[in-house]
C-alpha cells in the first residue's frame, strides 16, 4: 500500500477571503448555522465517486491540523485582521462531524458540510483542493508537470511580448486565484515562485495565504458569493440583503478590502443596490460570471451615472481568465478605470488534462435555503426552487429560475 501523502499540510494553505469572511462573522453571526454542498459541472474523465475512500483520509488529516504560531502572527500582522480574530484561530480546529462524503445513487460523488458558519466556511478550499489533487494523481505526474511547464512558459513569454505594447494610463496587473482548481500543491506553489521571479511587476500576488507569506507576496482578497448569500437569512427583509452584507463590511473593515462582488444576484440587481454611497465606500468591484466586457461597461456607466470618475475606482476580472483574456480586457478598459485580474485554473491546472469544474456553495443559511443566481447560465445554485422563485420574483430577475 502506497504511503500516505496528505494534500493539505497547514490551514493557512487556503485563500485570504476565507480568514476576512470569517472574521466579520466570528463579530456579527457567530450563531449562524449553515450548510455547503459540493457539485461538480462538467463530465471529469474518471469518476470522481472512485476517490471517496481517500478522499475521507485526507479529511481525517485536515481535520487533525492547527494554526502553527508563526502562521498567525503573520495572519495578525495583516493590518485588517483584529487580535480577538487571531485569538480564536489559536483555538480552532476543524471538526470531522461537520463533514460528510458520499456516493449517491447516481453514482456522482456528493460532498455536505453542516454546522456553526463560524466552524464550516473554511471547509470549502481544503475540500476543493483535496478533490482536485486526488483526482489528478491518477494521471501520470511527470508528463503531466512537463506540459505544464512548458505553457508556463509559454505565459512568460506572452507577457514579455505584451510588455513592449504602448502604455495604458493604468498598469496591467495580475494576481495568482488557483488554490480551488490547482493541479497539485506542490505545482501551485512551483508556479507562484516562478510568477514572482519572473513575471514582475505585473504579478502583484495570489489569493493563497500560505503562498503569500512564504514568497513575501500579496495576499489577495475580499469577500464571495457565500458571504453575501448568507444575508438572505440574517434578518433583513430579503430585499435588502446585499445592502445589509455591504453595510456590515464597511462597518468590520472601515476602508481596507474595498472591492464587492456583483453576482450573487445578478450585476443588475447589484447595481441597484449599489448608491452612491456604497460606490464611495468601496474601492471597486469584481466580476465573476457574465461577459466580462459588457459588465465593464455597466459598470463604468454606473459610476459615471453617479458622477465619480472611473478611473479612481478598480474593476477586477476573475471568471475562467487567461491572459489572451487579460490582455484584450486590458486594452478595452485601461484608460478608463483600474484593473486586476485573478487568473486561477489556467495558471495552476494548465497541465494537459480537463480541470475539473468544481465548486462548493453555501445553499442553507439558519435553517432557510439562499441562492446565488450568477449572470451565467449553469453557474447559479439554489436547492430550494419555490425560494429561487422569489428571488428571482423580489429582484426583478427574468430568465434564470429554475
Amino acid at each position: 500500500m502506497p504511503a500516505f501523502l496528505p494534500v493539505i499540510e497547514s490551514l493557512l494553505d487556503t485563500d485570504l477571503y476565507k480568514f476576512t469572511m470569517m472574521q466579520e462573522i466570528l463579530h456579527k453571526q457567530p450563531q449562524a448555522q449553515a450548510e455547503y454542498a459540493f457539485k461538480c459541472r462538467n463530465v471529469p474523465e474518471h469518476s470522481l465517486a472512485d476517490c471517496r475512500t481517500e478522499i475521507d483520509a485526507q479529511l481525517d488529516h485536515l481535520c487533525s491540523l492547527r494554526f502553527a504560531e508563526p502562521e498567525l502572527a503573520y495572519l495578525g500582522g495583516l493590518r485588517f485582521i483584529k487580535s480577538d480574530f487571531v485569538d480564536f484561530l489559536r483555538l480552532f480546529q476543524l471538526q470531522r462531524r461537520f463533514i460528510r462524503v458520499d456516493v449517491a445513487d447516481n453514482g456522482k460523488l456528493t460532498i455536505r458540510v453542516r454546522g456553526p458558519m463560524l466552524h464550516c466556511m473554511l471547509f470549502e478550499i481544503y475540500v476543493l483542493a483535496i478533490v482536485n489533487e486526488v483526482y489528478f494523481r491518477q494521471f501520470p505526474q511527470e508528463a503531466a508537470l512537463a506540459t505544464g511547464r512548458a505553457k508556463l512558459a509559454e505565459k512568460l513569454a506572452q507577457l514579455r511580448d505584451f510588455g513592449r505594447e504602448t502604455p495604458r494610463r493604468h498598469p496591467f496587473v495580475f494576481f495568482d486565484f488557483g488554490t480551488r482548481r490547482r493541479f497539485s500543491r506542490d505545482w501551485h506553489a512551483e508556479v507562484v515562485a516562478t510568477l514572482a521571479a519572473e513575471a514582475q511587476p505585473a504579478f502583484r500576488g495570489t489569493s493563497n495565504v500560505l503562498l503569500a507569506m512564504r514568497y513575501g507576496l500579496t495576499p489577495i482578497g475580499t469577500m464571495a458569493h457565500e458571504y453575501l448569500q448568507a444575508f438572505q437569512s440574517f434578518g433583513s427583509r430579503l430585499r435588502d440583503f446585499q445592502k445589509n452584507a455591504l453595510e456590515h463590511w464597511v462597518h468590520e473593515y472601515r476602508g481596507d478590502l474595498g472591492i464587492a462582488l456583483t453576482d450573487v444576484v445578478g450585476t443588475d440587481a447589484f447595481l441597484r443596490d449599489f448608491d452612491l454611497y456604497f460606490c464611495k465606500l468601496f474601492d471597486g468591484l469584481r466580476h465573476d460570471s457574465g461577459d466580462p466586457f459588457a459588465w465593464g461597461e455597466k459598470v463604468i456607466a454606473h459610476y459615471e451615472a453617479m458622477r465619480i470618475d472611473p478611473a479612481t475606482k478598480q474593476l477586477v476580472f476573475s471568471d475562467g481568465l487567461n491572459l489572451p483574456r487579460a490582455f484584450a480586457l486590458y486594452r478595452h478598459f485601461a484608460d478608463r478605470a483600474k484593473l486586476g485580474f485573478g487568473i486561477g485554473t489556467d495558471l495552476s491546472n494548465d497541465c494537459g488534462h480537463e480541470p475539473l469544474q468544481i465548486v462548493m456553495k453555501l445553499v442553507a443559511c439558519n435553517g432557510q435555503p439562499v441562492a446565488k443566481v450568477s449572470d451565467t447560465p449553469g453557474k447559479g445554485m439554489c436547492e430550494d426552487v419555490n425560494f429561487l422563485n422569489y428571488l428571482c420574483d423580489v429582484f426583478r430577475i427574468t430568465g434564470k429560475q429554475a
